[in-house]
């Protein structure tokens, strides 16, 4: 399936984005922000759907606060600055108006950032580029200590 992601993303257009991966459906964007590429992160998975994975210490909620807890199993913190910082990973949160999340981002070390688009292709893109109908806004930023 060919999907047009300037119309379903217009912050897309004329940002020098650049598709970096073919659709996938065994991850998303959850998955892919936690360098993840081999199971779907989600809260409260299908039943029987071992393609799955929520860390079992994280409430199964479509919340903010447990989308935190579930990258802070990983080493992210909350944070404030979006810029890069040389010794640190960063992902950046988005979520709908009411605040339920809906996509996770992952700052590359040049500094610009990397997305998994649903079940379609990853990309690289600026930060801000994804903000919109689809995804909401950037409503958190955490960052981890580099490897």
């Amino acid at each position: 399936m060919v999907i047009d992601l300037e119309a379903l993303f217009p912050g897309l257009s004329g940002t020098d984005y650049r598709v970096t991966s073919p659709s996938d459906r065994k991850y998303n964007c959850i998955a892919w922000a936690a360098s993840d590429t081999r199971r779907w992160w989600w809260p409260d998975p299908p039943p029987g759907d071992e393609g799955y994975h929520w860390p079992s210490s994280v409430s199964n909620e479509e919340t903010l606060v447990a989308f935190m807890a579930a990258f802070a199993t990983l080493g992210y913190r909350p944070c404030a600055v979006e810029a890069i910082e040389p010794g640190w990973e960063r992902i950046a949160l988005y979520a709908t108006a009411n605040g339920a999340p809906t996509h996770a981002a992952r700052q590359l070390p040049d500094g610009r950032w990397t997305s998994k688009l649903g079940r379609w292709q990853d990309i690289e893109h600026t930060l801000r580029a994804l903000e919109g109908e689809a995804y909401g806004s950037i409503v958190q930023i955490m960052k981890r200590p580099a490897p």
